[in-house]
């Protein structure tokens, strides 16, 4: 793969560094829905890699939490497979040492894409009580942070309910003009510009299925969109 651990002074949690000129995988090495043939271009992160990554950050966190409580606050809906995939790697870490962490998982929803564009407005669907935050150590599962508008919005958001600490771990953070990396203390992938769908990832709620996450194609863009 095409990538390199980011070393610099903020350390091993700032992400795997994917490259612009990253041309992913053959799709012709991979298994996936044979129905999105013709609406993406490669496999451009797989299942394989996604999870073991997945797996360190569940050792960052684990480090980082020094109480034995921490609210899982999972973002609906790209964010669930992450969510899932990490919170069991923590309870595999917990039941294979001497210190356990107790989850609790919690999600909310926002919406702030219509196609491939991210709008200005963010909408939480659903409750958007989280007073069950009060004076707890909280983190935030997102599964792609770009400009930061919508990560923003909602830590300012969580900081009304006065919670304890709050930190942020993002899936992917894209490589855009005035990128919002600093608001996301662990970091799967750090990405190029690009728009990518699977492993929940959506785009007008399709490729959700998708255990890689792929790049889209020109004809998936037109044939789903809205």
């Amino acid at each position: 793969m095409s990538a390199a651990e980011n070393v610099d002074t903020a350390g091993l949690k700032r992400g795997i560094v994917i490259k612009d000129d990253w041309p992913g995988y053959s799709l012709d090495l991979f298994t996936y829905p044979e129905h999105y043939h013709e609406d993406i271009e490669n496999v451009y992160i797989p299942h394989g890699i996604i999870k073991n990554r997945i797996e360190r950050l569940a050792h960052y966190v684990m480090e980082d939490f020094e109480e034995d409580q921490m609210v899982v606050l999972c973002v609906l809906k790209g964010g669930y497979k992450f969510c899932v995939d990490l919170v069991e790697f923590i309870k595999t870490l917990g039941r294979n040492s001497n210190r356990y962490l107790e989850t609790r998982v919690e999600f909310i929803r926002l919406k702030s894409y219509l196609n491939d564009q991210s709008t200005e407005d963010l909408h939480i669907v659903g409750s958007s009580d989280l007073s069950f935050l009060r004076e707890k150590s909280v983190l935030i599962v997102e599964a792609i942070v770009d400009t930061g508008k919508t990560m923003k919005a909602l830590l300012k958001h969580v900081e009304t309910f006065q919670p304890k600490m709050v930190k942020v771990a993002g899936l992917l953070v894209k490589r855009v003009p005035n990128t919002a990396e600093s608001l996301t203390d662990y970091i799967g992938f750090e990405i190029p510009n690009r728009f990518v769908v699977g492993y929940a990832l959506d785009y007008n709620e399709y490729f959700r299925d998708l255990n890689h996450i792929c790049v889209i194609s020109k004809t998936g863009k037109l044939k789903y969109k809205i």
